[in-house]
Parts: structure tokens; C-alpha cells; sequence
């Protein structure tokens, strides 16, 4: 499957560079759009054969879940441009989507058709998808933070992008509710316990923390415009953490959440 992905990982590349440089240098859009559902759609197709030629949800492994994640949130990218026309979101969407298929082009994974016992659970494939999905719309609003800090540093910042971020935040945040409460119901099927402390699940209450306190910041202090802003691009850095990052804890090494 390795081949088979570096070849779709070339395709799917090549539509959204071109797709996210020519919304800039072509008058009409049309063509990104089109570039961009392809690029799409063939990463949706691979996610498919994957899914088939494996005989399991691809979403054991963390290159696994890298493709759900460059899925979502290209979509989430596309769907933002057409309803807010923001190229630049359009674009900084696409190239983070790119980012993780890098990323596995680079470090492929093996993928096998074994799963173990815990992971043959009816909440398996809900509690990746809405974690994937909580991811993509987060990122994204880290996208928003980090374009907003570098506008108000240039002395051109507009009003209207916290309010996007805070939408995002708000639909990130609902699929994150989702996916603790999905995950609190496997552990429960698999080993006995909703929650157990464990160090994965200690860093997904930290980072559902974390962005409840931007909400809430957001709401009672709605002039800090600054604050709100680094506080959504240091949050996405908790997510990572949470993500990936905490495979490489030591304290994490015995986590029944390390496959």
C-alpha cells in the first residue's frame, strides 16, 4: 500500500499547489475549486481502498489517522472559501492538508490487518472520526490565531476573522465534547473504567480545558483581542500533544492508549 499511497500522495499534491496558487493568480476561481475537490476526492478514494484492501477502519495507526486528518480539514478549508471567500484560509487549509501526507510520504507506516481485541469496538470508528473532525476545525482556528497576530502586527487587522475563529472554535469544540464522551464509552466495553487517568486521557482534558477557557475568555473579555489570539495558536500546540506528541512522553510508555 505504500506505493499505491506515494503515487496518490503525487496526485493529490500537485491539484492543491496548484489549486492554492492559482486562487491568487486567476481572476476566476473556478478552476481552484475544481483542482482542490479532486485533490479531495482522490484522497477520499485512497482512504477507501485502504479501508478495503485492509479489511479495517484505517485509523489504527497515527499515519492513519494523518489521512482522515488532511481530509477533514482541506473540506473544512473548501467549505470556509465558499462561504466567506477567504483565499488565504483557502490556501494555508490546503498546505496543511499537504503537510500530513508529507508526513507520511516521508515515514510510511506499515499497514496490517491486525487489530487488537480493544479496538474491535463499535465506538472505535465514531470516537476517531469526531476526534479527526474536532481536529481539522481546531487547527484551523490556529490557522485564524496565527494570520490574526500577524495582521494586527502589520497594523491591518480585521475585526470579522476572530469572529470566524470563534464559530470554528465553537463546531471544534462540540465534535471534542463528542469525542471524550465516545471514548468514555469504549473504555468502559474495554476495560472496565469511563476514565482512568491515563496520560492520554489526562492530555485530552487538558486540551478540552484549554479551549472551554478560550470560550469563556472570549465571552467575558471580548476586547482582548491579542490574548484570544494566542491563546488559539498555543492551544493547537496542546492538541499536538494530545495528538501524537504524547507517544513520546515517558510517563506514557505503559498507556493503554499506545498501540
Amino acid at each position: 500500500m505504500d506505493s499505491l499511497f506515494q503515487i496518490f500522495a503525487i496526485i493529490i499534491g500537485l491539484l492543491w499547489v496548484v489549486s492554492a496558487a492559482s486562487v491568487y493568480l486567476s481572476s476566476n476561481n473556478r478552476l481552484s475549486k475544481v483542482l482542490s475537490l479532486l485533490g479531495i476526492l482522490a484522497l477520499l478514494v485512497y482512504i477507501s481502498v485502504l479501508w478495503i484492501k485492509l479489511e479495517r477502519p484505517p485509523m489504527r495507526t497515527l499515519g492513519e489517522t494523518r489521512l482522515w486528518y488532511s481530509f477533514f480539514i482541506s473540506v473544512i478549508g473548501f467549505g470556509i472559501y465558499q462561504r466567506w471567500k477567504y483565499k488565504w484560509f483557502f490556501s494555508y487549509c490546503l498546505m496543511f492538508a499537504l503537510m500530513f501526507l508529507v508526513l507520511n510520504y516521508f515515514k510510511p507506516e506499515t499497514f496490517n490487518k491486525s487489530l487488537m481485541p480493544a479496538l474491535q469496538s463499535f465506538w472505535f470508528v465514531p470516537h476517531v472520526i469526531v476526534y479527526m473532525i474536532s481536529y481539522a476545525f481546531l487547527g484551523a482556528s490556529a490557522i485564524i490565531g496565527l494570520k490574526g497576530l500577524y495582521d494586527k502586527y502589520r497594523g491591518r487587522f480585521d475585526g470579522s476573522i476572530i469572529l470566524m475563529a470563534d464559530n470554528i472554535v465553537y463546531l471544534g469544540f462540540g465534535f471534542l465534547n463528542l469525542g471524550i464522551i465516545f471514548g468514555a464509552l469504549w473504555a468502559k466495553e474495554a476495560w472496565g473504567h469511563y476514565w482512568t487517568w491515563d496520560p492520554k486521557e489526562t492530555w485530552a482534558l487538558i486540551t478540552w480545558l484549554i479551549y472551554l477557557f478560550y470560550i469563556h475568555y472570549r465571552l467575558s473579555k471580548p476586547n482582548r483581542i491579542i490574548r484570544h489570539l494566542l491563546i488559539l495558536s498555543l492551544a493547537f500546540f496542546v492538541l499536538l500533544v494530545c495528538w501524537f506528541g504524547i507517544n513520546y512522553l515517558p510517563s506514557a510508555q505503559n498507556s493503554v492508549h499506545i498501540y
